[in-house]
């Protein structure tokens, strides 16, 4: 059948939302050939899924899309606190925190922050860069039908438009199709988790004088508890358009046409505390919070990312930037599969390392919803368990998470997939350590190197002899390896900036509960400009940086054969061990 295929790409993308989106971009980025195809006409029309955090924001930049993504997202730029009240009307209430970073102190293991970019916002950035990259994306045309066999995945799309059927063969399949995924329920595979957890209507309206009921107060989300007219309030321009979360019962017979435009104007104006204020509902949807993780990522050539894969409650916005994350993981993978520099089993560590992920991020996302009251939500006491709960808080589930398993050598296997302090300090497993250097006249951060290659970095006078050793490797291997040596001198690659030019004195601040920065105590122990001792290495040392950012591998000083212990180590990352 596949011998008639209309089309052959390496890699087919079903779904055109964020994270097929992401996907599209990343692979665009290492120059994998891809196709997407999306059942809707175009972008998201609706206002949703708006907090993209740190580690996101990171991808983003070394991609090429951050600079989009904050002037898309401008107009929110100021919004940062999240406040809980019983109505608008005064002073009441109290706010669970007002700045993600007070302390600034995110600035010493990040060269970025969060962006609060509304999904419909954010969506077009992706598809415009998406397509500046050379990828075939297809709006309203829908999967009917796919078959897999040992060399590939031949799929039957349909144009919505003009009801054309057109085969396509691919080596493989990445469903980021959503919660209902069809390719998921056509490959039989099931999920763990509590399920379904609460039922929101989401109801986007104009009101005018509701800015002046605000006023200063530039909330991310304003939880109102008033009993029988709670809810949750978010701004979309601070101006005259919002969007409100009412909780909604179907299994006490609610239907979706018992929010009609006067019970959810009613209901708006009791919970904000305004009888009289100005509401005009422009639309309304449901939409529903689970916590369920797919039993596994992978059936063959088909790979699940998102919410395909894992659904969570939106209670910090989790979901959208642990598929974002899923995507960014694969993405390298593939390419290197598909490059033949990897062998195929290293696909199978996207389950082994982000399924874990995805448990431990829907256990805390539940746990944040119950921490928040989230309008709707009545946990049991079993909710939240699960590994994700508040030990270490958000910001190690957002950038502190590991990978025990996979494509890594070194780690501790029976280690935690979210710690309960940060420490960014260059273990195995671990996202790489931020450092900002001087390469040439540019100013870069360590991250900013991580994308279409295997990265080692060692010392400027190269004492255990790896910059050497990984030149030859990468002379006569087809493994794309970059090696740069970090100090000062003629032979160094980059040079760390000093602490006084960089801004990184040291400290993580102490921001509470905002974002748990100040559980971040781990995060270097040394200057900005110690290199070795911040990824956790000596001056003889080396560290190994896969694509995504996450360290492979890492020696703390000299060996007798550095490049017999590289090529071992290179060889087991990339699944030829």
């Amino acid at each position: 059948m596949h011998e008639e295929a209309d089309h052959k790409v390496p890699v087919l993308i079903v779904g055109g939302s964020l994270v097929g989106l992401s996907t599209s971009v990343f692979l665009g980025r290492l120059g994998v050939r891809h196709t997407l195809v999306e059942r809707h006409a175009g972008t998201s029309i609706h206002p949703r899924g708006r907090g993209n955090n740190v580690r996101t924001m990171e991808l983003f930049r070394v991609a090429g899309t951050e600079p989009g993504i904050r002037r898309a997202a401008a107009t929110l730029a100021d919004n940062h606190g999240i406040l809980q009240t019983p109505t608008l009307v005064g002073d009441a209430g109290e706010w669970l925190f007002r700045e993600i970073d007070p302390g600034g102190g995110l600035a010493r293991f990040s060269p970025t922050t969060w962006c609060l970019c509304s999904q419909n916002d954010l969506e077009p950035v992706l598809l415009d860069h998406a397509v500046e990259l050379g990828g075939d994306l297809r709006f309203s045309t829908e999967l009917m039908s796919f078959e897999q066999d040992a060399d590939g995945v031949t799929a039957l799309v349909k144009s919505r438009r003009t009801g054309d059927h057109t085969t396509i063969r691919a080596d493989y399949l990445v469903a980021c199709d959503g919660p209902r995924s069809p390719v998921r329920e056509r490959l039989g595979i099931g999920q763990n988790g509590p399920g379904d957890l609460f039922h929101n209507i989401s109801v986007t309206f104009r009101s005018r004088r509701l800015a002046d009921v605000v006023g200063e107060r530039r909330f991310i989300v304003c939880y109102l508890t008033r009993p029988g007219a709670d809810g949750a309030l978010l701004p979309v321009d601070n101006r005259e358009h919002w969007v409100f979360h009412a909780p909604w019962f179907p299994d006490r017979g609610e239907t979706l046409e018992d929010f009609t435009d006067e019970r959810c104007a009613a209901h708006i104006r009791r919970a904000v505390g305004d009888d009289t204020l100005d509401v005009e509902i422009t639309g309304r949807a449901p939409w529903h919070a689970a916590q369920r993780v797919a039993e596994r990522y992978r059936a063959g050539r088909v790979l699940l990312a998102g919410d395909s894969a894992h659904e969570m409650s939106p209670t910090g916005a989790f979901g959208s930037n642990t598929g974002i994350q899923d995507a960014h993981n694969l993405a390298w993978k593939l390419a290197a599969v598909l490059g033949g520099w990897a062998d195929e089993k290293l696909l199978d560590t996207y389950d082994t390392e982000r399924r874990p992920v995805a448990e431990a991020t829907s256990a805390r996302a539940a746990a944040r919803s119950a921490e928040h009251s989230h309008p709707g939500y009545a946990p049991g006491p079993e909710a939240g368990a699960g590994g994700g709960g508040r030990p270490g808080g958000i910001l190690n589930v957002a950038l502190g998470y590991r990978y025990p398993r996979g494509a890594v050598v070194g780690a501790d296997p029976a280690g935690p997939v979210v710690p309960e302090r940060l420490s960014l300090t260059g273990e195995p497993g671990s996202r790489a350590p931020h450092l900002w250097v001087r390469r040439r006249d540019a100013r870069l951060s360590t991250l900013d190197l991580y994308e279409r290659t295997l990265v080692l970095l060692t010392g400027a006078g190269d004492p255990g002899g790896w910059h050497a050793a990984a030149t030859r490797l990468a002379e006569d291997t087809p493994v794309p390896l970059t090696a740069y040596r970090i100090g000062h001198g003629p032979e160094a690659d980059l040079f760390p900036e000093d602490p006084e030019d960089s801004g990184d004195t040291g400290d993580t601040g102490n921001t509470g509960n905002a974002g748990d920065i100040g559980n971040a105590a781990n995060v270097g122990g040394a200057s900005g400009a110690d290199w070795a001792a911040r990824h956790g290495t000596t001056p003889s040392g080396a560290v190994l940086v896969r694509p995504d950012g996450f360290v492979a591998w890492r020696s703390a000083g000299a060996v007798p054969e550095p490049e017999g212990v590289l090529r071992q180590v290179v060889g087991a990352v990339l699944g030829k061990g």
